[in-house]
Parts: structure tokens; C-alpha cells; sequence
């Protein structure tokens, strides 16, 4: 079995776990599907069906359980993901939002319902100036945005 790291996030999924831990490692670089177990006759699901995914995405441990349909996800947990670039921006929010919902000030569901925030890794910068009338500024252009645009969260700050 895959070793666990100290803290592990796990993702229960009805009956996707190995869909959706093929989909995200095909979104991240550096990413890579580590150990599939299997239900076997014990149960609860049926025998040969996949129990866990362990996979790793740019070296943070997950693993995904198909744990029936009683729980799914929503925005209370959700992960973020900082950009270096708006290209880099541009290409998480088109893959991970594709057959999802996209949600305001950067956040978005994926097609698996689970929550994500796409954000340019200089927004904390500019929501946190000391001049309180660029930082209010900067938030407001994030608040009205759905996918973020860094340059226009800047040129939002700078005018003010």
C-alpha cells in the first residue's frame, strides 16, 4: 500500500474514484496514479469493484474512495490551485471547469463536483496593499470576475 503522508486528503466519490484520479493526473504535471485496491467479497460494494485510488498531483498525496452515494462534494472544502501565469490560469480553469460549473472570484466545480480555486499567485499581493484604495479596488475587479484576469485586477489597483 501507498505510504500516507501526515495529512492525506481522500475524496469519496460513488463509483468514480479511478475516473477522477485519471482525470486530474492528466491535469497536473508532475503527477502520477500510485495503487488501486479492490472491494473484495467482505463487501459492502461488489467484489473486483475499485475501492481506493492513491495518486499523487505535483507531490501532494490524495486518494479517492468509491464510497457509495451518501456523501458528494460542495464549496466548504475546495482546493486551490496558484498560477504563475495567465496562460497557466487560462489552461487549469478551461480543463478542470470543462462539463463543470464555473463559480465567481475564481472558484469553479469540476465535473465531478468537487471544488476548485484558480488563482494568479500575485492576487494576495494586490488584495493586501497598504494603500487600502488599490486593495479595495483589487478586490473589487476579483469579485466581479468568474475566471480571474491578473492584468485586470492590476489595472484595477493602479487606477485607483
Amino acid at each position: 500500500m501507498a505510504k500516507l503522508a501526515k495529512i492525506t486528503p481522500w475524496l469519496w466519490f460513488d463509483d468514480e474514484a479511478e475516473q477522477a484520479a485519471k482525470y486530474y493526473t492528466s491535469i497536473f504535471k508532475n503527477s502520477k496514479i500510485l495503487e488501486t485496491t479492490y472491494y473484495t467479497a467482505a463487501g459492502p460494494r461488489p467484489k473486483g469493484m475499485v475501492m481506493t485510488v492513491s495518486f499523487e498531483l505535483e507531490g501532494q498525496p490524495f486518494f479517492a474512495l468509491n464510497g457509495g452515494p451518501d456523501f458528494t462534494f460542495n464549496e466548504a472544502v475546495s482546493f486551490q490551485v496558484s498560477c504563475d501565469s495567465q496562460k497557466e490560469l487560462d489552461m487549469f480553469w478551461s480543463k478542470l471547469s470543462e462539463s463543470g460549473q464555473e463559480g465567481p472570484c475564481g472558484w469553479l466545480k469540476d465535473k465531478f463536483g468537487l471544488s476548485w480555486q484558480i488563482v494568479p499567485s500575485g492576487l494576495k499581493d494586490l488584495m493586501a496593499n497598504p494603500d487600502t484604495k488599490k486593495a479595495e479596488a483589487a478586490t473589487k475587479a476579483m469579485l466581479g470576475m468568474k475566471k480571474l484576469d491578473l492584468a485586470e485586477i492590476q489595472r484595477a489597483a493602479d487606477r485607483a
